[in-house]
Order: structure tokens, then sequence, then C-alpha cells
């Protein structure tokens, strides 16, 4: 027995000297955990938020859309979404834009290798999770009336087209566009939150409005379903902005006191709007709250003090509750679960937030003209940079990727008849509930 315990230490010596000074089980476990967390969000969290405030007759197909674009874009992240976020370009010019293709399905990569303190396989996974859920964001805009075979087909080329670029621009390192200029995005604004809300929106207007929108009222499957679904995304986000510290560390703690200040005081501020203005607060009212502080922290919330969590998360709510309530009808288009109101204009505010916001704290921020020189108003442009770059690259991207899964599925639309009879049958041949 002796001996064959011997054998086995001899065999992970080489492993245990390579990675003795630098793999950290702590900030692993962390890891570990936060992508654990941020992967409940999407077939649980978001899921549910969406499902329940679809109709009874889509509330299944607005599931199967959530999980079914997680599990796809998952598979297309390790196939080669990865290569071309975090992966090197052979040249400088095209590394500025995407990483190249060195990578795909993971190539060159070995299960001892790191990144930082943790296993790469860990950041690949932890990453993993924020491509899927991108995307999924922006199923809310078109439930109801596209095709589920035309929504995979986006799913798999918007995560090359789109997504992978833009996660690579804002966060690929040397060589890469808005990392070089400094953006600072801590876990998502841009990359994520605006990127999926705008996507969203692009989808919406392309596909078409759902029929007898906004004349007939369509009201929600199942408030309860949404709150819950909320409460799982909350749970989640821990792991969301948490994690994207790389580490169990002071930042990560700071992270996750910002989160929880500005998503509650996000849900108060939706609901005194509510109570103001409707005179009823409602429960969907506080979840959507709830979801307008967590997408509006999130670029900011490793960098702000508890007074700018609080900025951030009030006026995030009031934000995304003029383009829920107000803007959305006088511009008329049909987003159906409010993605672009809340997603893309809270992280639109997060991410221009940060520049004004963030600590002076070269022990806190990444890079850029704040950290460099304390230029604030310099840090400003650079986030302004910023969202306007993602927003050119979601729009036209997203538009390229829609025309090209409409022709291969023979058309976006499900007919007239399959959208009154509701998606849930018609498609799947399911019901979300018999009863």
């Amino acid at each position: 027995m002796k001996l064959k315990l011997l054998a086995l230490m001899a065999a992970l010596l080489p492993v245990a000297v390579m990675a003795e000074d630098k793999l950290d089980t702590g900030d692993t476990a962390w890891m570990m955990m936060s992508t654990a967390l941020i992967l409940l969000m999407t077939p649980a969290g978001l899921a549910l938020f969406y499902a329940g405030m679809s109709r009874s007759k889509n509330a299944l197909n607005t599931y199967a859309m959530v999980m079914g674009a997680f599990v796809l874009a998952f598979v297309v992240w390790i196939i080669a979404g990865y290569s071309i976020a975090f992966g090197t370009a052979e040249s400088a010019g095209i590394q500025k834009f995407m990483g190249g293709f060195g990578n795909i399905l993971l190539s060159g990569i070995k299960w001892t290798d790191l990144s930082g303190s943790y296993p790469t396989y860990v950041f690949i996974t932890f990453q993993g999770t924020f491509a899927a859920i991108t995307v999924a964001i922006a199923s809310g805009s078109v439930i109801g009336r596209m095709k589920f075979s035309t929504w995979m087909v986006i799913v798999a080329l918007w995560g090359l087209v789109v997504y992978a670029p833009i996660t690579h621009m804002v966060w690929g390192g040397d060589g890469a566009l808005l990392f070089d200029a400094g953006a600072l995005d801590f876990a998502g604004g841009t990359v994520v939150h605006m990127n999926g809300g705008l996507a969203g929106l692009i989808l919406a207007i392309l596909v078409g409005k759902r029929a007898g929108y906004p004349k007939m009222a369509m009201k929600p499957f199942s408030i309860l379903f949404t709150a819950a679904g909320a409460a799982l995304l909350w749970f989640g986000w821990y792991g969301f902005n948490g994690g994207s510290a790389f580490g169990a560390n002071a930042i990560a703690g700071l992270a996750v006191l910002t989160t929880t200040i500005a998503t509650a005081a996000a849900g108060v501020t939706w609901l005194l709007l509510e109570w103001i203005v409707y005179k009823k607060p409602t429960l969907l009212g506080i979840a959507s709250g709830i979801i307008a502080g967590l997408v509006a922290i999130t670029p900011a919330a490793g960098f702000v003090s508890v007074g700018g969590a609080f900025i951030i998360g009030i006026f995030g709510s009031v934000i995304a509750f003029f383009g829920v309530v107000t803007l959305k009808k006088k511009l008329g288009y049909d987003d159906s679960l409010d993605a672009f109101g809340i997603h893309f204009l809270a992280g639109l505010w997060g991410a221009l937030a940060t520049g004004f916001l963030a600590l002076n704290d070269k022990d806190l921020l990444w890079d850029g003209p704040l950290k460099e020189s304390g230029d604030r108003m310099g840090q400003f442009m650079v986030q302004l940079e910023s969202v306007v770059v993602v927003g050119l690259w979601t729009l036209i991207g997203t538009v390229v990727v829609y025309y090209v899964a409409s022709a291969l599925t023979g058309g976006a639309r499900v007919d007239a008849e399959s959208e009154e009879m509701g998606l849930d049958e018609s498609v799947h041949g399911e019901r979300g509930m018999n009863l």
C-alpha cells in the first residue's frame, strides 16, 4: 500500500511543483462555486422569470427558448466561442476585434494550465455561462411569435458573430480594442446586458409585433413564477459579480456588498414609483426593480463605494421604469418581456455611471485614464466609446444573423394559426400545465 501511495505521489509531483506558487485552492473553490451560481441563473432563474411573464399558451415555449439557448450557446462556446473571445490572433489588426481560431475545441489548453490562481478550465466554464445567459436574455423580446428553429440558429450564429468578438474587445487582454482603451466593465454591463438587451429589441423589430399587440390584453401567466425567477437570479448574481473578482478576495467582498445594496435600492425605487404613479404596489414591479438593480450594478460592482452603489441602483431602476412604461409605448415596439427596457437601458446607465462613480483607487481599477492620471472625464469618454462600439457591433451583427437564420429556416415568424393556438402545443406538443 505504501509503495502504491509513493508511486501516486511521484506521478503527481510535476504538476504539484509546477503549480505550487500559483494555484490557490480557495480561489479555485470560489470560481467553481461562482460558475455553479451563474448556471442556476439561466435554466432556472431567467427561464422562470420570463415564463411567468408570458401568456399561458406560450409559457413552456418561453422556458424552452431560454433553456435551449443556454445548452446550445455553451456548446458553441466550447467549439469556437472561447477561442474567438480569449484566443490570440495572428495579426495585431485582427486581435483588436477577435482572438482567432487557435483554441478551437480548446485545442492547446491543458488541464494543468492556470488562469491566475485557478485552473484555465474553470475560467473557460465560468465565461461560458456568461455567453449562454447573454443570448438567452434576447429571447425575452421575441416571445410568442418566433420559430423555435430560427431561434436556435440565431443562438448558434450570434454567439460567434456578436457575443465572442464583443467579449474579446472588452475583456480580451492586451491588443483588444476596448481593453487597451481602458474601458471598465467589471462583470458584463456592456458585454452581457447592453448586448443581449439591444439584440432583443432588434430581433423584435425584425420579426414584427405579436398579433393583437398593443390593443389586446396579454396578461402574465404567473407573477409568482416571475418573482421566484427574480429571486433565483439575485442568488445567482453573486457568482456573476462576485466571481468576476476571479478569486476569494476583498474585491469579491466589495462586489457582493455593492450588488446587494444596488439591487435592494432599485427594488424599493420601482415599488415606490408604481405606488405613486398607479396607486398600487405590484409584485411584478418589485421583481422588475430587482433585475434593473442587478443589471445596473454589474459593470461597476468591483469599482464603486457604498454610496455609488445606492446611486447606480436607484437611477438604474428609474431609467428602466421609464423604458418599460413610457419609452416602449411612445416608440411602439413590441419587446414582449422588456429585455431592452431593463437589460439594455439599465446596463447602459451602469456602464456610463462607472466612469463617474468608480473609486480612484489603483488597487481596484484595471486600467484607463482614471487609474493612470486620475482623469475622470477621460474615463467617462472611454466608457462612452465602449457603449458606442458595443452598440454598433450588436446592431450590425444581429441584423446579419437574423437574415441568415431566417433564410436557413424559411422565415423567422410562426404562421398565424400557430401563433393563435400558442407555441406550447403548436411547436412543442406540450403544455406548461395540464390543469
